[in-house]
């Protein structure tokens, strides 16, 4: 009987859960949505037993009063399920205001907490909402969905459910510090310092992986010297990240606008780990080159 391919979504409500649910549906994973974590097991074995091959269960804060269970619970499940992920979505604060303003839906829990006496403003549900999953946000593959697009995230989650597990999946992400850090970066790496491609008129309308782009920057040893030093880094540490039981590290290199310098240095490393690790490469900001 093939391995059963177990997918638990959680994330702060607002962050594209149910983008992400959609897309595992059309990958062809039986998915539940709020589910109770009471019956998660016995949902799995069940599933197992119908010879199904893939599930995903979306489980979150509109589960009241199991939350604490769920460290135990994924504890349980990665030790019984070698292909077992567990992704939490998350974004920043202005754009889960922009998008509950443009859906007009209260949070989720706006009513537990007016009936506790607690302010229920937008921005307490939310903040409570962090609070109570800072403990899982932890324990799995974070994708910040500031700023995506729902294709993005489709595509992103795609990428993520077909890269196999072990070793640790390394992810490579480009950025633009005008747009603010990603919230799912393990380690930032800052380029802004050097030489700049969008100040020659031939090469602003370009990016990273464009030739012209890159012959240019090549041309700095400054620039080879910060991919070999960022390089250097990564090798030294990736095996005590490995060590610490890790299965994903998400290396985000940003520059200004995420366009030119951050997309050529993200690509250059991805060359540098492809024989030895699993890889996956972002663009935040320049979706349509990401691959």
């Amino acid at each position: 009987m093939p391995q059963l391919k177990v997918v638990l979504l959680t994330g702060i409500s607002g962050s594209g859960k149910s983008v992400a649910l959609r897309m595992l549906e059309d990958a062809g994973y039986v998915c539940v949505d709020n589910l109770p974590l009471k019956f998660l097991h016995d949902f799995i074995t069940s599933m197992r037993d119908d010879a199904a091959s893939r599930i995903a269960v979306a489980i979150d804060v509109r589960s009241p009063g199991e939350l604490a269970e769920m460290p135990a619970v994924i504890s349980s499940l990665k030790a019984a399920h070698t292909e077992f992920r567990l992704i939490f979505l998350d974004a920043d604060n202005e754009t889960l205001v922009h998008r509950y303003s443009e859906s007009r839906r209260r949070h989720p829990l706006a009513e537990r907490l007016t009936q506790k006496g607690l302010n229920a403003s937008l921005e307490d549900c939310i903040q409570q909402e962090r609070d109570q999953l800072s403990d899982l946000r932890n324990l799995g593959h974070v994708i910040d969905t500031s700023g995506l697009m729902p294709g993005q995230l489709r595509a992103w989650i795609r990428d993520l459910i077909q890269a196999d597990r072990k070793p640790l999946l390394l992810t490579f992400e480009s950025f633009a510090f005008k747009e603010g850090v990603p919230r799912d970066a393990d380690l930032v790496f800052d380029v802004r310092c050097l030489p700049n491609p969008h100040y020659d008129p031939t090469l602003r309308p370009l990016t990273g992986k464009d030739q012209p782009v890159a012959d240019w920057l090549k041309s700095f040893a400054d620039v080879e010297q910060m991919i070999h030093d960022i390089e250097g880094f990564i090798r030294k540490w990736l095996p005590r990240y490995t060590e610490d039981t890790r299965s994903y590290l998400t290396v985000a290199i940003g520059c200004t606008g995420g366009k030119h310098r951050s997309v050529y240095i993200v690509e250059a490393l991805a060359k540098r780990f492809a024989t030895q690790q699993q890889l996956l490469v972002r663009h935040r900001h320049q979706p349509e080159l990401s691959g």
